[in-house]
């Protein structure tokens, strides 16, 4: 029998979060000696990949971080799948995130990919996650992250569940000015998901399909043909409303838009980004 004690035991499985049959196992093969079972699970535990590349990785959470730097703010934001809401509260996937996330603020991140192939302990982000999908024992997946560059970034975490870290994310650029209301205008959009800051950043050929849904909806409807172009422009401009940050009526104020709030400030939001988790 390998020379180990319980003690040897309890140390690896906080080590690396393995299981009580799957430490003992590595301890005998590796003779007792704890860093050669550290590797011998780290090498099953990448094994095991394979075998959850299958598996549906949409429940998390995400994480995000602001500092400064370059003409004003920095804000990173990243979304981390795991395959149960058991592991996403779980302290190594938490620890994991915080890993990840500094990796990706460290190499400049604006995507997956580019965080991905950053480094932690020598590794690369990719190669670290797959240690720890090994000893979590399910599939993680670093689905997105996305950079915010601005005077000022504010952010907006929501927990669906209390139970559960943040599954909602929200990142705002501003100026100065209006840096005084980014954070509620943050807190909107994590309510209301709009999809675009303005009517002008909707692609053109998802307007033009928002016309024409209009049009045969109306046709189909029955209505007079002359009145068609007044039907249609307005049910495009609910598009608008519903779908555009600046034209969505603010959560906090019903009345008006967050549009007028914005230009109440005498300044101008830039951008914003939001992830919901396994959305």
């Amino acid at each position: 029998m390998a020379n180990y004690t319980v003690a040897d035991i309890q140390a690896l499985r906080e080590r690396t979060g393995a299981g009580m049959l799957d430490v003992k196992k590595a301890l005998d093969e590796a003779d007792g000696n704890i860093d050669a079972a550290v590797d011998i699970l780290r090498v099953k535990g990448l094994k095991g990949v394979t075998k959850r590349e299958g598996r549906s990785a949409s429940e998390g959470m995400v994480l995000a971080s602001i500092e400064d730097g370059g003409a004003g703010q920095i804000g990173t934001l990243i979304e981390l799948n795991s395959e149960t809401d058991f592991v996403a509260k779980n302290e190594k996937f938490l620890a994991l995130a915080d890993a990840v996330l500094a990796a990706a603020v460290a190499a400049k991140a604006d995507s997956a990919e580019a965080a991905l192939a950053a480094t932690i302990d020598g590794k690369s982000v990719a190669e670290y996650i797959a240690e720890n999908a090994g000893t979590l024992g399910e599939k993680i997946v670093l689905r997105r992250v996305a950079r915010v560059e601005a005077p000022v970034v504010a952010e907006y975490m929501h927990r669906t569940n209390k139970d559960l870290p943040a599954q909602v994310g929200v990142l705002v650029g501003a100026d100065k000015a209006a840096g005084s209301v980014a954070r509620d205008i943050a807190m909107h959009i994590a309510a209301f998901s709009p999809l675009y800051l303005t009517r002008d950043d909707v692609p053109a050929d998802v307007v033009e399909n928002e016309r024409r849904v209009a049009e045969e909806t109306a046709k189909g409807e029955g209505k007079p043909e002359a009145a068609l172009p007044k039907i249609v422009e307005g049910r495009v401009t609910g598009f608008f409303k519903e779908n555009t940050l600046v034209d969505q009526s603010f959560a906090k104020d019903p009345k008006t838009t967050v549009g007028k709030v914005i230009e109440n400030t005498g300044g101008e939001v830039s951008s914003f980004v939001r992830f919901r988790v396994g959305a």
